[in-house]
């Protein structure tokens, strides 16, 4: 088994950079916020730790799903459906947390719907890409 596959379509490709790039940038922030006491940190106003934890946690397999997929690797589909289905557990978490009164920012439900709209397109188009793959 080849590692490079050369026939990648535009559209492996294209997903593969919007998942290593967002993984990227969600350590980053999320980085910033968890380790460093600074502007980050107070600017970040009520977030909610398990939240950002986990997307601290999966920046992580953003990044290795990214990898997968621009090799083509048909694990790299089931890491991103994986990616999608905790993403939406804890932003099911969150809206618990929320129901029951918890502090939190508005922007943390646009980061959760961001993130659940991102990569379940990523994981619809790895399916379609990779699934019928031997």
């Amino acid at each position: 088994m080849s590692v490079v596959n050369s026939n990648r379509s535009i559209g492996v490709l294209l997903i593969s950079l919007v998942a290593i790039l967002f993984g990227l940038l969600t350590i980053k922030s999320g980085g910033m916020v968890l380790f460093a006491d600074g502007p980050d940190r107070a600017a970040a106003g009520n977030y909610v730790p398990f939240v950002l934890w986990f997307n601290f946690v999966a920046g992580f397999f953003y990044i290795i799903a990214g990898v997968g997929l621009w090799f083509t690797q048909r694990w790299a589909m089931w890491l991103a459906g994986i990616i999608v289905i905790s993403t939406l557990v804890v932003f099911a978490l969150l809206n618990l947390h929320i129901y029951n009164g918890g502090e939190f920012e508005f922007r943390t439900i646009m980061a959760m719907s961001l993130r659940s709209i991102v990569w379940s397109v990523i994981a619809f188009y790895a399916y379609l890409k990779f699934s019928k793959r031997q």
